[in-house]
């Protein structure tokens, strides 16, 4: 359980860790390089530390210097596969590309994580059968086996994350053309390409959100790479700033480029925000903050990772903020913990709410939905007249690497207890 006590200011400065999104795909598709790969500002959390222990699993050496990963995947061997620990973490699926690779058949459990509605594993599954592979799902598992097909074929990456990043690392080293048509291209999925680039793979992105690879025989036998910064976790404190701040804090490795949707959002709503240097952006607390309307959408439109510390940022706007939440029916749930806090929130409906007219926040325990959710809860506390506890904080501790301490360190009183 994590305590935070409201109505402290904060001030001073805090550095933006890896990016989640971005080390889990990147870890997975190392196993694709049959050597070494080093790993540079890999984020010290939950589902990193639950993904490390699956890939000693199959034998993959592993040593770690801070937040630097060497990863030898010389010796892997498929009959040591933790599918206990693959059920704790939905970034697992990630692993089927690589190991159908290797292995040639694999039969793993459906990966968990947080509970955000249906999303479905359908693509995934649809390009690897169309590359060759057959598929058989239970309730509980998936099997999957085969040899990758050779010649040119065109893919649905149905702007899915995960999916597109699964069938690219399932086409780099298959023989012939992929283009992946509705590629998604978030800022993680690019850096997963820009490491496979490294390691002498042929990808092409275009404008249309196609992604060409032209199959190669080998990739690299020694890699070098660095994780992109968090931006979601950057925009997080992008809202802390303007709710707590005693006047301002800085942010550095704050991934601007990557949020222009959501600052421009923050800035619609009366935030100031101002570039200091490279990658740094101070935030200043607002003193009037006006009702704002955002819609999730692919990248580069509004994260939807942010959509639930936006709602807090919402519970303090003079007038009524609508949220259209277009990707996950389950992730508008977390709003009723906002009221127990009392917040005036309408769920309209499983995609769309209405958050109403600057609310105290009070004192009280809540839970965590999900992680995003979860640090939701956190800023919620953070602004409140009293104290709240939150419950199912290992969702928190699956995507934010010292959140406490970060918090802690820009005057937050706050623990867990």
């Amino acid at each position: 359980m994590i305590q935070v006590i409201g109505g402290k200011e904060l001030q001073g400065e805090v550095v933006i860790s890896g990016s989640k999104n971005a080390a889990l795909p990147i870890l997975a598709a190392s196993l694709l390089i049959q050597g070494k790969i080093t790993l540079h500002n890999v984020p010290d959390i939950a589902d990193v530390r639950t993904f490390l222990d699956i890939l000693s699993g199959v034998g993959v050496l592993i040593e770690k210097d801070g937040h630097t990963i060497t990863l030898d995947t010389l010796h892997l061997q498929e009959q040591w596969l933790d599918l206990d620990k693959m059920k704790k973490i939905r970034a697992s699926i990630l692993l089927i590309s690589p190991l159908l690779h290797h292995f040639w058949t694999i039969d793993i459990p459906f990966p968990g994580g947080c509970k955000l509605g249906a999303r479905p594993i359908d693509t995934h599954l649809q390009g690897l059968k169309e590359i060759g592979y057959q598929t058989t799902v239970t309730p509980d598992s998936i099997e999957i086996s085969g040899e990758k097909e050779t010649g040119d074929i065109i893919l649905n990456g149905g702007f899915w994350v995960t999916a597109t990043e699964n069938l690219i690392v399932a086409n780099v080293l298959r023989q012939g053309t992929t283009t992946i048509k509705n590629a998604a291209i978030e800022p993680h999925v690019m850096n997963l390409i820009d490491m496979l680039r490294s390691a002498g793979a042929d990808i092409k992105i275009r404008y249309d959100h196609s992604i060409i690879i032209t199959g190669v025989e080998t990739l690299e036998t020694n890699v070098e790479a660095t994780i992109i910064p968090d931006y979601i976790e950057a925009g997080t404190f992008m809202i802390i700033g303007a709710l707590a701040a005693k006047e301002y804090i800085d942010i550095h490795h704050a991934a601007i480029s990557d949020l222009y949707s959501f600052i421009s959002c923050l800035q619609q709503a009366g935030v100031k925000v101002e570039e200091k240097d490279t990658d740094i952006l101070r935030v200043y607390r607002a003193k009037k903050l006006l009702p704002t309307s955002i819609q999730t959408n692919i990248f580069p439109g509004f994260p939807t990772d942010l959509q639930s510390p936006l709602s807090v940022l919402m519970t303090q706007a003079e007038g009524t903020g609508r949220i259209h939440e277009v990707l996950f029916e389950g992730r508008l749930n977390f709003l009723w913990e906002l009221e127990n806090l009392g917040a005036h929130v309408a769920i309209l409906n499983p995609h769309e709410a209405l958050v109403f007219w600057p609310t105290p926040l009070r004192g009280g325990t809540v839970t965590s939905w999900d992680l995003r959710a979860g640090v939701a809860m956190i800023i919620a506390g953070l602004i409140s007249t009293d104290t709240v506890k939150i419950t199912n904080v290992e969702y928190i501790h699956r995507g934010y690497e010292n959140i406490i301490s970060k918090l802690q360190n820009l005057g937050a009183d706050i623990k867990e207890i």
